[in-house]
């Protein structure tokens, strides 16, 4: 029998249905964790975790906003219920909105605001809560971006979100290490997904660009995540991590010619 470092432990990952979520979720599962698996769209979520459970993997598909606290509550009742516990939360939802800072609507950044920095806040929250009330410890995560860094043309306020959630693990230290619980974040940068591989150039793009010669895929960020929610990142807190390749040491321009 393999040893699986995530047996016993239940995860909620948010924004799940495709991508670096689903990735997470399908690693998570495969290291002997049970998931929620949350996605706004329906089919999605219901598609992603039958192929967990072909896989093997023990996923329940929840679909909702993961910015509306009522349903960040709800999942994590149905963790409890289905689990016992909850261990590990994973707020990777998030919504990119571009514009021209001069331009910029404010319906646009609302909801940019709602769902990169309120549903992360607020899934940290309900999880900590229920965490601590089991007193086992846990580990939440966010998604951040390398946006959250460096000046990116037409992402100012998807990049200041980020950086605020960056903020948001390093502050929730003070908040929750007396009760065990670590909180981390990491950055991917640019990454092959369902969204970006419809563009042709994309890749190209960024192989270019990028030091290490390519792009991210899924899997490169989600075995940093499940690194970090795991008893070998018992010690780590905190903290930010960059996935990019090494795009951030040098920042050439997607929109260089």
């Amino acid at each position: 029998m393999s040893f699986k470092p995530l047996e016993k432990q239940v995860a909620i990952v948010t924004g799940a249905g495709q991508g670096i979520g689903y990735a997470i979720a399908l690693q998570l599962t495969m290291q002997g964790a049970s998931v929620i698996l949350n996605d706004i769209e329906e089919d999605l979520a219901k598609k992603a975790a039958v192929k967990i459970a072909e896989q093997g993997g023990s996923c329940i598909a929840m679909c909702g906003d993961a910015s509306d606290q009522d349903f960040i509550e709800k999942m994590i009742r149905e963790a409890v219920n289905q689990y016992g516990f909850l261990t590990i939360a994973i707020a990777n939802a998030g919504i990119t909105v571009y514009g021209d800072f001069f331009e910029y609507q404010p319906e646009a950044l609302q909801k940019v605001m709602n769902l990169n920095l309120g549903g992360s806040f607020f899934l940290a929250q309900a999880a900590a809560r229920q965490m601590k009330e089991q007193q086992t410890g846990g580990s939440i995560l966010f998604m951040s971006s390398v946006t959250g860094h460096q000046a990116h043309k037409n992402l100012v306020a998807y990049g200041m979100t980020k950086a605020g959630i960056e903020m948001l693990a390093k502050g929730l230290v003070v908040e929750l290490s007396p009760f065990n619980i670590s909180v981390n974040a990491i950055a991917p940068g640019a990454t092959v997904t369902e969204r970006t591989g419809g563009d042709a150039e994309y890749e190209k793009t960024w192989s270019r660009i990028t030091p290490m010669g390519r792009p991210a895929r899924v899997d490169d960020i989600a075995q940093a995540a499940l690194f970090l929610v795991s008893p070998a990142a018992r010690h780590i807190t905190g903290q930010s991590l960059i996935i990019d390749g090494g795009w951030t040491s040098v920042s050439p321009s997607p929109y260089q010619t």
